[in-house]
C-alpha cells in the first residue's frame, strides 16, 4: 500500500532535487513566479490588517490575522510561486554538494527582487482602492501604526524575530512537502503560519507590504490624525520613511530569515538525515 505522506528522510532527499530545480529555472519563469509570490503575501498582509484593525484585544487580533495570513503561503505552494523565505531551503542541495552556493545566491537575489515588486503592486492597488478609508480612516490609521512599530524595532529584536519567523515558515513548507494531496498540504501550512503571525514574528516579504503601505498612508491627513489617537506621535511618524524601512527593518529581518530557514531547518535536517548517509 502506498504511503500517504513522505518521511522526514524522504523530504530531505526531495529538497535536494527541488533546490537544484529552482536554481536552474529560466530567469523569466523565476522572476514571474517571484512577483506572483510577493503579491500573494501582500494579499495575506492586507487581508489580515483589514480583519483586525478594530479588535481591541491584541492576542485575539493576532490569532485572527494568523488564520488569514496562512492563505498567502497556501497560494504560493498550491498555485505556484517562488518565495524568498521558503527558498532558504535551497541550502540543503548545496550542503549535499549537488548545487552551487553562487547559484543559490543568484536565485535568492532574483526571487527577493521579484517578491518586492509583487508586494509593491498590492501596496499601490490597495492605496488607490480606498480600502484604508474603512471606518472613517481607522484602517489607514492602523496601517500606519503597524508600520511605525516595525521601523522602531531594535536590530537585535528584528533579527531574532526574523529567525523565529522563518524557522516556522520553512517548517510549514517542509511539512507541506510531506503531504501528497492538497488537503494535507493546506493543513500542514496552516498551523505553523498561524503560530508565527500570532507570535508577532517578522517576515521580510510580508514587511514589503506592511511598511511601504504605511509610508504611503502618511500622505493622508485623516489617517494620520486617526493614527495619533492610537498613540502614533509626530516624532515616531517622522521616522517612518524608506530609509528606516530598509535599514531598521528589512535588512535585520532578512538576515534573521536566512538564519532561521537555512540553519535551523535546511542545514539541521540535512545534518540529521543526509550527512554521511552514504
Amino acid at each position: 500500500m502506498e504511503k500517504l505522506f513522505r518521511s522526514p528522510e524522504e523530504i530531505s532527499e526531495r529538497f535536494v532535487e527541488l533546490g537544484c530545480e529552482k536554481t536552474n529555472y529560466h530567469i523569466v519563469k523565476l522572476f514571474v513566479l517571484s512577483i506572483l509570490a510577493g503579491a500573494f503575501i501582500g494579499f495575506a498582509a492586507e487581508g489580515s490588517n483589514a480583519a483586525i484593525y478594530s479588535i481591541a484585544s491584541v492576542g485575539l487580533g493576532k490569532a485572527l490575522a494568523g488564520a488569514l495570513f496562512a492563505t498567502g503561503l497556501m497560494l504560493v505552494i498550491i498555485a505556484g510561486g517562488e518565495l524568498f523565505t521558503g527558498n532558504c531551503l535551497i541550502i540543503i542541495s548545496c550542503s549535499e554538494r549537488k548545487n552551487g552556493f553562487l547559484k543559490m545566491l543568484r536565485n535568492w537575489l532574483i526571487v527577493y527582487s521579484g517578491n518586492f515588486i509583487g508586494s509593491m503592486i498590492i501596496v499601490l492597488l490597495i492605496f488607490l482602492s480606498g480600502q484604508l478609508d474603512f471606518s472613517k480612516g481607522m484602517l489607514g490609521a492602523f496601517t500606519i501604526k503597524i508600520a511605525v512599530y516595525k521601523v522602531h524595532l531594535s536590530f537585535v529584536n528584528a533579527f531574532t524575530m526574523g529567525i523565529l519567523c522563518n524557522w516556522l515558515v520553512c517548517l510549514a513548507v517542509w511539512v507541506a512537502s510531506a503531504a501528497k494531496d492538497i488537503t494535507g498540504k493546506l493543513i500542514a501550512i496552516f498551523f505553523p503560519i498561524w503560530l508565527f503571525i500570532t507570535s508577532g514574528f517578522e517576515h521580510s516579504i510580508a514587511n514589503m507590504y506592511y511598511i511601504p503601505i504605511g509610508i504611503l498612508a502618511k500622505s493622508n491627513k485623516l489617517w494620520v490624525e486617526a493614527a495619533a489617537t492610537m498613540g502614533v506621535t509626530s516624532e515616531k511618524l517622522a521616522d517612518l520613511n524608506w530609509g528606516s524601512f530598509v535599514l531598521k527593518n528589512l535588512i535585520p529581518v532578512t538576515l534573521g530569515n536566512i538564519v532561521g530557514g537555512s540553519l535551523f531547518v535546511g542545514f539541521a535536517y540535512w545534518l540529521a538525515y543526509l550527512y554521511k548517509k552514504k
